[in-house]
């Protein structure tokens, strides 16, 4: 096991709407069922948010994780965002969580990774406080899928749900850490929400003009299932492998893997690749469904304060999601 320059994981905090939808609750609106939805995805409930921003659910998780690491605010030395479903193109969701903190000061980023938005925004904490000018990163990760999920589409409106969750990141040194990153954009167009198109009053032509990007349908989320599912069942067990490889260890060695919750089947089959039982995934697909980015630190919270993960234990995050972005970190918690 290689030891390095890495970082501790100081707090832990998480914040999830009170709204819960059931798999029952969607057979309403669309056609479909318990059982079929249970079978595919494993999910039985998602949260979906009641009006509160991004940016709320953000800042409660953050509040959680700095009180968790027994420091204030205006220590935080970092803030990171991370977030496919911000309110605002500006200011930034980092910068709305801070004034919801209630400090100012501290350069404040946002990440948009998609799912894979919590491992980059870990590496990049990690990189920030080699420098050693920053004591505390906050890491946030929040989103609202529910914004644009198109709900009577039921192959993608069933996966998706609203939270967030946060962790306070701080330097140490001779510890495990190891990370890899990547990401493959000509999988673009197989998980696509557009952003404004572009209109001004100049403008001549009518057709779009990336004709290799999947049709505008308003703001809604477009999914490529088959292919995201085949690239998501290599990506996974990929960056897991290649970021043990890194901290010289096997995946067996790992305490724990917590992977992006999107479906069960692709935790299954990366397990089965891997040669590592499921018991050694942290789960709660089950009660939150698919909070992109914000599912990996939703996990690990849970992880954590159930117990099943405990100090010193060798945790590996590992995400994959639109872009196609993919990676993996490898930590000692």
């Amino acid at each position: 096991m290689l030891k390095t320059n890495g970082v501790k994981i100081k707090g832990v905090g998480r914040y999830a709407p009170e709204i819960v939808a059931t798999n029952d609750d969607y057979a309403k609106i669309v056609e479909t069922n318990d059982e079929w939805i249970t079978q595919r995805t494993g999910i039985k409930t998602r949260h979906i948010s009641n009006g509160e921003p991004t940016y709320y659910l953000g800042a409660m998780a953050a509040k959680e994780a700095i009180a968790n690491a027994g420091i204030s605010a205006e220590e935080i030395g970092l803030i990171l965002a991370s977030t496919c479903t911000p309110d605002y193109y500006t200011p930034s969701t980092a910068c709305l969580v801070q004034r919801e903190l209630g400090v100012s000061g501290c350069p404040a980023i946002d990440i948009n990774c998609a799912c894979s938005g919590f491992v980059y925004a870990v590496d990049m904490a990690k990189r920030y406080l080699a420098e050693g000018d920053i004591k505390y990163v906050l890491v946030v990760a929040a989103e609202e899928l529910s914004k644009f999920v198109d709900y009577t589409d039921r192959s993608t409106c069933i996966l998706f749900g609203d939270a967030a969750a946060a962790v306070v990141l701080e330097k140490e040194e001779d510890t495990l850490f190891a990370s890899y990153t990547a990401a493959d954009g000509m999988g673009a167009p197989y998980l696509v929400a557009r952003a404004l198109l572009t209109t001004n009053p100049f403008r001549q032509t009518e057709s779009e003009f990336d004709m290799n990007m999947p049709e505008p349908n308003k703001h809604f989320l477009l999914q490529d299932g088959k292919e995201v599912y085949k690239f998501a069942t290599k990506a996974l067990p990929k960056a897991v492998e290649e970021a043990c490889k890194k901290a010289d260890i096997s995946p067996e060695e790992l305490d724990a893997i917590i992977p992006h919750q999107a479906n069960i089947r692709i935790i299954e089959t990366a397990a089965k690749h891997l040669k590592v039982p499921m018991d050694k995934m942290v789960l709660n697909i089950s009660d939150y469904g698919n909070t992109s980015s914000a599912s990996i630190p939703g996990a690990f919270y849970d992880g954590v304060n159930s117990g099943r993960i405990k100090r010193g234990d060798k945790v590996c995050f590992v995400g994959f999601g639109g872009g196609l972005t993919y990676g993996a970190v490898v930590i000692e918690y």
